[in-house]
């Protein structure tokens, strides 16, 4: 009995650390709205665009509660989400490099609030990004919101 109790017990973790995971997503199409509540006919808080990163907070029906990069919380209708990840620049611009360092090659740099397509997770810092023109590059995670 005593050598089930560690394993359950770890394995209760995991779980409980994976319901706590940050859960991102982009809205998928341009001028959609986002509300004060879950209905149409609540009050519009303000218009995002296309590619723009949100963290789901929460889920209702059709709806979901997000928080965008400045910690605002509003309500998007849940089929405006995409599954694909983009991330906000946050600094006053990304460098995307040829490699995950410092002293790689520039190829391009995103200005603040532009956004870049996340390729693969971070490691030591960096994370691999696609710009909307096709350019794949390494960005540091601490220019970037979404993550």
């Amino acid at each position: 009995m005593k050598r089930l109790v560690l394993p359950l017990m770890l394995a209760l973790g995991l779980l409980a650390q994976n319901a706590n995971a940050l859960e991102f997503r982009s809205v998928k199409e341009t001028g959609v709205a986002l509300y004060e509540a879950p209905t149409l006919s609540a009050k519009k808080l303000f218009v995002v665009s296309r590619y723009y990163p949100v963290e789901v907070l929460s889920s209702q029906k059709e709806w979901a509660r997000v928080r965008d990069a400045t910690g605002g919380i509003a309500w998007i209708p849940a089929a405006a989400l995409s599954k694909q990840r983009w991330l906000l620049v946050t600094a006053d611009k990304a460098e995307v490099r040829d490699r995950a360092a410092a002293d790689a090659r520039l190829l391009f740099a995103v200005p603040r609030d532009g956004v870049v397509e996340l390729l693969e997770q971070p490691q030591a810092g960096w994370v691999k990004v696609k710009h909307r023109d096709g350019s794949v590059g390494y960005a540091r995670i601490t220019d970037l919101w979404g993550l």
